[in-house]
């Protein structure tokens, strides 16, 4: 593996490459690495860094807000646009021209806000081609400012080399942008290709890779199919989220989030449902076959839950305090978390929390921490038909005074059942029923989403 001076040299030598630096936030951390290594008349055309607002207003045009993807996007598209007007002619046969710009909050005086930044690289995939972009948020998880600027520095040379040296290839892409760092210096929620040859690449697998990599905890996907920073989406908004595989999804899946948004709604103050989000997630353990994950019935899945309008979230927390955890990071308002009798027996098996030392206790207590609530859909016992609800389900022994204490409290909920005909097959019944080419799985799975359905295939998960 190269290192950040080699590959910072390797592309000054390229005779091919030539571009500008436009660097706002934290320094022109990137630009100096090409600067100290050799060659770099070979590679720099121009490093610019606007650091006064009115300064950066006057070149890029004024911003809601400095650091955001919308203020990246006028500072990738006007030094682009200048670096193909003034050399384009004297040297756009033979050169593949770029342009790397981020925006950055890095720590500040006294600053205990969090510390972020987007880097954007638009770059032509051999000369003469209409421009291509790649965007990236990245969140810089160093105490001090110096280590942040070293940082980012490290993730934006290894972003331009990958974009030249990776872009054929979505898993070294992705691995190679935090080399040269150790684990949690940075994490990296949002990467998207587009423009010129990424017509058809789908950025959802993008979200995936990154979540794969352990790069960033989840990714979030519109009905539309956009990839979207979950920050922005979530911020403090009311958040209902429904666990599950989806393999495939089904008729019941929308009954318990029908069934469930009365209750949810009990659960906020006042005006405070106006903008609720309702999110349909799978963990990375849904998407595993053996032990490789199947990048095809993912989007499988995601393609038949955003056929029914939803929006998706894809995550490596299987655990609930941590899903808790990060949904806690960008709301105060009310979480629900929507769950089957099956997930709430789960809750109390000892392996979601042998990496704790409080045990199960400290689970249940990162899990309610905020205002967090488990609205559990009921089940019906196939061997003696009784109705397994939240009130009557039998915690384990040790476990009941505590849980009769949440259900006290409000922090386990009943939602209640809706068609009993959606209670006689399992997600894996169905499932079965497709692969046997018993035709009756269509009565339990939308129509829109039976395409989907047809392309899935059997997960391996107890959630």
């Amino acid at each position: 593996m190269a290192n950040t001076y080699d590959k910072a040299q390797e592309l000054n030598l390229d005779p091919q490459v030539y571009g500008t630096f436009a660097e706002i936030g934290a320094g022109q951390e990137t630009a100096n690495w090409f600067f100290r290594a050799s060659g770099t008349a070979g590679m720099v055309a121009k490093s610019i860094s606007a650091y006064d607002m009115t300064m950066s207003d006057a070149i890029y045009g004024r911003s809601e807000r400095y650091v955001s993807r919308q203020r990246l996007q006028q500072m990738m598209t006007h030094e682009f646009s200048i670096l193909e007007e003034r050399l384009g002619p004297k040297r756009g046969a033979n050169t593949t021209f770029f342009t790397f710009c981020n925006t950055v909050r890095a720590r500040g005086y006294r600053d205990t806000a969090e510390c972020h930044g987007w880097l954007g690289v638009r770059f032509q995939l051999k000369p003469g081609d209409p421009p291509s972009d790649i965007y990236m948020h990245v969140r810089l998880l160093d105490v001090s400012t110096l280590e942040q600027m070293e940082a980012l520095g490290v993730v934006g040379v290894n972003m331009i080399h990958a974009a030249f040296r990776h872009r054929g290839h979505l898993g070294a892409f992705v691995s190679a942008l935090t080399e040269s760092l150790r684990p949690g210096r940075v994490e990296v929620d949002y990467l998207k290709f587009q423009g010129h040859g990424y017509g058809f690449f789908d950025n959802r697998l993008c979200a995936l890779q990154l979540v794969e990599t352990g790069l960033t905890e989840a990714a979030m996907f519109r009905p539309d199919g956009e990839v979207v920073q979950a920050a922005d989406e979530l911020y403090k908004r009311p958040i209902l989220l429904l666990r599950g595989s989806f393999d495939p999804v089904s008729r019941l899946h929308l009954e318990m989030l029908e069934q469930s948004r009365t209750v949810f709604r009990d659960l906020l103050e006042p005006g405070e449902d106006v903008r609720t989000i309702e999110l349909c997630e799978m963990t990375m353990a849904n998407l595993l076959r053996g032990r490789v994950i199947d990048h095809v019935d993912f989007i499988d899945r995601c393609d038949g839950l955003q056929a029914l309008g939803k929006t998706v979230l894809v995550s490596r927390c299987a655990e609930f305090h941590r899903i808790a955890a990060y949904l806690s990071r960008y709301t105060e308002r009310p979480v629900g978390i929507l769950l089957s009798i099956g997930l709430l027996n789960e809750l109390f098996k000892p392996k979601w929390a042998e990496n704790l030392a409080g045990g199960l206790l400290e689970s249940f207590g990162r899990l309610f921490r905020n205002r967090v609530s488990l609205l559990v859909y009921p089940w019906r016992n196939r061997k003696n038909g009784e109705l397994v609800t939240a009130t009557n389900f039998r915690a384990p022994k040790a476990y009941r005074h505590l849980y009769r204490h949440f259900i006290e409290n409000g922090r386990i909920k009943d939602v209640p059942a809706g068609d009993p005909d959606l209670f006689r097959y399992t997600g894996r019944d169905i499932r079965q029923m497709i692969e046997t080419g018993n035709q009756d799985w269509k009565k339990y799975v939308p129509p829109v989403a039976h395409r989907a359905a047809e392309h899935g295939h059997p997960a391996e998960s107890p959630l």
